[in-house]
Parts: structure tokens; sequence; C-alpha cells
């Protein structure tokens, strides 16, 4: 065994990796050919181990509401609750803001500060326009005597489009915070990891309520 050899195998890695010469092995760093990650990497990272654990607690919403889908209590269903003009209109809202996001952060990777407080505004209105419209849905059902106390169908329709609106205010909130950030402190990195992560959030959301639709409203509407 040449002396490299000895020096790598020491060092922990591999001298009979492909593509791995005694020359490589004899400067390896023990971090792997590119170093360490990125904190921005190990945020994101971190960040969607969260997201994943708020699509687990979805999920029980998810299989809550398909249980007593069909438990009304001889009450409304959802073919004489659904008002589906209404949800296409906040689902449009909830696309386009995820859109604008999407262009916010691809300005502020470019470090344009005026275009990315721009499109986060329009996110922000979007968001806002989306939660204004569903709360007006809910205050319409509850003034018909649908509320949650109605049913079991419909305690499980509140738990979960109400699960997804209070995220939809935290993000709202959240974005607020993220806009003065990015007016006072610029584009420092620990303000774009955060944005990132406000990004990551809110894209989520919008999968979340794809399936929601999906779900709730059109599977519900169907004969």
């Amino acid at each position: 065994m040449s002396a490299a050899t000895t020096a790598a195998v020491h060092s922990g890695s591999d001298p009979y990796k492909i593509g791995h010469s005694d020359e490589q092995a004899s400067q390896s760093t023990g971090h792997g050919e590119g170093g360490p990650a990125s904190k921005r990497v190990v945020v994101g990272f971190g960040f969607w181990i969260f997201l994943l654990s708020d699509i687990v607690m979805f999920a029980a919403f998810f299989a809550a509401y398909a249980v007593l889908a069909s438990a009304t209590a001889g009450g409304p269903g959802p073919r004489q609750l659904f008002d589906l003009r209404n949800v296409q209109i906040e689902t449009a809202c909830l696309l386009l803001s995820s859109f604008s996001c999407g262009l916010a952060t691809i300005a502020a990777e470019r470090r344009h500060r005026v275009t990315t407080q721009v499109w986060l505004i329009v996110t922000g209105l979007l968001g806002a326009c989306f939660l204004g419209l569903e709360l007006r849905e809910f205050s319409t059902m509850i003034g018909e005597g649908a509320g949650p106390q109605r049913s079991g169908f419909l305690s499980a329709f509140f738990a979960l489009v109400g699960c997804h609106g209070v995220h939809v205010t935290a993000g709202l909130l959240w974005l607020g915070t993220m806009m003065a950030q990015l007016w006072f402190k610029g584009f420092k990195p620990h303000v774009l990891r955060r944005l990132l992560c406000f990004s990551l959030f809110w894209h989520a959301l919008d999968i979340i309520w794809v399936a929601l639709f999906t779900v709730v409203y059109i599977l519900g509407v169907r004969p």
C-alpha cells in the first residue's frame, strides 16, 4: 500500500472510489468534494422537514373529512352549500399569489429591491382576497344555520378549510414582516434565508389547497 493510500484510509476517505486518484485522496478535507453544505441549504432542508410535519397534520384532517363527509345528520350537504364559482375565484387568487411569490423570489436573487417589494405586495393582496372570500363563505354558511355544530360533515369541513385559512393568515403576517425586513435591512443573507422559507411555506399552502379544492369541493358537488 502506498503512502498516499495509507493517508487516505486514515483520513476516512475511500481511495478505491471510482474517479478518486491518489492525489485527490491525499488532499481530502474530510467534508466531501464540495465541502460542508451552506447555511442556506441547511436552513431550507430543515424547513422542508417542518413542512412535512405540517402536511402530516393536514393528512389527519383530510382523513377525518373523508370519514365524516356523508355524516350530514339530515342537514345540508356539499351540493346544497358549496358555491363552486366562489371557490374557483379563491383558487385563482391563491394560484396567482404563488406565481407572484415566485417572481418575488427571482427578483430577490437578482437584488432588485423595488421589484421584490412590488411582487410581495401583489402576493399579499391576492392572499388577502383569498382569505376574504373564504371568510365570506364561512359567514354565509353560518348565517344559513350550517355552522360547524350542525353535523359531523360540517365540523370536519370547518376544521379542514379553517386550518388552511389560519395558515394563510399566518403567511400574510409573515409576508408583512419580510417586507419590513427587506426594506430596512436589505438583502442580507439571513433575510434571504427567511424569504426562502416563506416562499416554501406559501407554495406548500398552494399545493394543499389544490388537494383540498379537489377532494372537498369538486368531489363534493359531483352528482
